[in-house]
């Protein structure tokens, strides 16, 4: 692995962090959270327009700019360090890749080019709180976490030639806005239980959506309702279960989150060591004494030792075994340490909605709750390397 930035990658990040400079801060986040969709429809379409964000990963046979994981990653890694609530998780991250890898070239063609450009937005709607289940990053993604036997999640029937959902479905990541809804849903009954995803469209009939409240509100979710919805089957009925595409998006995904992390474990000790300078005590900077000296020093090394995982698992995204959900369980560990520290080291001011050191830490245990727990992803990957084989149950 060559650890060197190309031309390209170092221009990413460069026109990204501009824009990000000119058009983030924390009372835009603020400000963004609170609109209808949860984000700034501006930044979106300046992300969109001017780098190419949502297609960045996306072939040019499908409007894409024809790069890779390791690029996307890189470009969250500045997402994170500002929070900038923008749809690019719920459709570029995890929406747009199944879409590539599943469906059929009419559906690629109807949507893939929309999506790269950033017209429409999408969300992947799982039941339940079972996205990390679905995305094999906290155990095997075979079971019936799509709503086994014939209640609960989300059930699929065909009549007439017509697919029909319902069910509902909570925690969905932009579900509120998204124009396109890729749901997975159980059919079949017991006897040929299967699941499958389909596409419905987000103003379609039978489909009712309402934003929830989050604690992490940089991340807008909603809980989807589906009444007798017409869908339509992503790819071909050949009786397979979509279950590896969604492990092999995961591995992507676990990759861009991990990178997403880091930047905002490094904005947030970047935030405390500049306060930890100027704030006195005793007629001197609190950043003078050794305590403080030694905490921090000890969050920089774990974010440093995140940021090498992070960007091996987005090279191994694309060059070998994949090793994203090692990478995301050290990346949300790192974040969850800086953003306390961080935390107590400001002191009182550190929690307040004044201070942008809460949006940090609400990032980190938002993410654990949605992509973790930790040692549930520390577990998964141990067991996919065969270190647990053998072991015995205590």
């Amino acid at each position: 692995m060559d650890a060197e930035l190309t031309t390209e990658q170092r221009e990413i990040r460069r026109a990204l962090r501009a824009l990000l400079r000119e058009r983030g801060g924390a009372e835009r986040v603020r400000a963004a959270v609170d609109t209808p969709p949860g984000h700034e429809p501006a930044l979106w379409a300046a992300l969109a327009g001017q780098l190419g964000l949502p297609g960045l990963a996306l072939p040019e046979a499908h409007g894409g700019v024809g790069c890779t994981v390791t690029e996307l990653a890189l470009a969250c890694e500045e997402l994170g360090r500002t929070l900038a609530p923008t749809p690019l998780l719920a459709t570029t991250v995890l929406a747009a890749p199944l879409l590539l890898a599943l469906g059929t070239p009419a559906q690629r063609a109807a949507h893939l080019p929309r999506l790269a450009a950033g017209a429409l937005t999408a969300a992947l709607v799982v039941p339940g709180r079972h996205l990390a289940t679905a995305l094999a990053l906290t155990g095997d993604n075979t079971g019936d976490w799509a709503g086994g036997g014939r209640t609960g999640g989300v059930q699929a029937r065909r009549a007439d030639g017509v697919w029909r959902l319902y069910g509902q479905a909570d925690q969905v990541l932009d579900g509120h806005s998204a124009g396109l809804l890729l749901v997975a849903a159980h059919t079949g009954g017991f006897a040929r239980s299967r699941t499958l995803l389909f596409l419905v469209r987000g103003d379609a009939a039978g489909v009712v959506r309402a934003r929830q409240t989050a604690l992490d509100s940089t991340r807008p979710r909603a809980r989807v309702q589906l009444r007798d919805a017409e869908a339509e089957l992503i790819g071909a009925d050949d009786g397979h279960a979509p279950c590896a595409a969604l492990a092999a998006v995961g591995d992507g995904a676990a990759a861009v989150l991990a990178a997403e992390a880091v930047g905002a474990a490094d904005r947030v000790l970047e935030l405390t060591v500049e306060h930890v300078r100027r704030r006195e005590q005793f007629g001197r900077p609190i950043g003078s004494f050794q305590a403080v000296k030694h905490r921090l020093a000890d969050v920089y090394v774990q974010v440093q030792a995140a940021r090498s995982a992070a960007w091996y698992a987005a090279w191994t995204a694309v060059h070998g075994e994949p090793a994203g959900v090692t990478a995301l369980a050290q990346a949300l560990e790192a974040l969850r340490t800086a953003a306390a520290e961080g935390i107590q080291l400001h002191g009182g001011i550190g929690f307040t909605w004044e201070h942008p050191a809460h949006l940090y830490f609400k990032r980190a245990v938002g993410d654990e709750l949605l992509f973790g727990p930790v040692h549930r992803l520390r577990e998964r990957a141990a067991d996919r390397a065969g270190l647990l084989e053998g072991r015995v149950a205590v």
